[in-house]
């Protein structure tokens, strides 16, 4: 397999081949500007004859609610940056037409609950613990 990767464009160290001193993302979990495994992302890239690329917050928020709308899939924006990278990569026609494409999201969107609040339509309810409250409110959004 080859590997890919996808670094967020205000923190992509390994991009641009030097330490980004003050990086800036949306997804915390990969603002990081002197990455720890630099020299193993670099190598398993060149071992598997992969690449990596960098995707724009937009981006990454827009695969961040694409996944969530098509998949029912909540994760943090970290992992929506691989799938941003994906969408970019397939737009740019990088696969070929049969292509199997994996993509690990391993993030969960509790992680980053202020994410959700920002770019989420609707405002969070509170509601009880309680079987019948709950269900109540599925069908309220047509849910259920």
């Amino acid at each position: 397999p080859r590997m890919l990767g996808f670094q967020a464009a205000g923190a992509a160290p390994i991009v641009r081949g030097e330490v980004v001193p003050e990086p800036q993302t949306v997804a915390t979990a990969i603002r990081i500007g002197n990455p720890a495994s630099w020299e193993k992302a670099v190598n398993a890239l060149e071992e598997s004859e992969g690449k990596i690329d960098v995707v724009t917050d937009e981006e990454i928020l827009s695969a961040y609610q694409k996944v969530a709308r098509s998949e029912g899939l909540f994760v943090e924006p970290a992992s929506a940056a691989a799938i941003a990278g994906v969408i970019k990569l397939a737009e740019d026609k990088f696969f070929p037409p049969a292509a199997k494409v994996v993509c690990i999201m391993t993030g969960h969107g509790l992680k980053d609950p202020d994410t959700t609040l920002k770019t989420c339509k609707l405002q969070p309810r509170v509601v009880s613990a309680q079987e019948s409250a709950v269900l109540a409110i599925l069908k309220e959004l047509n849910v259920l």
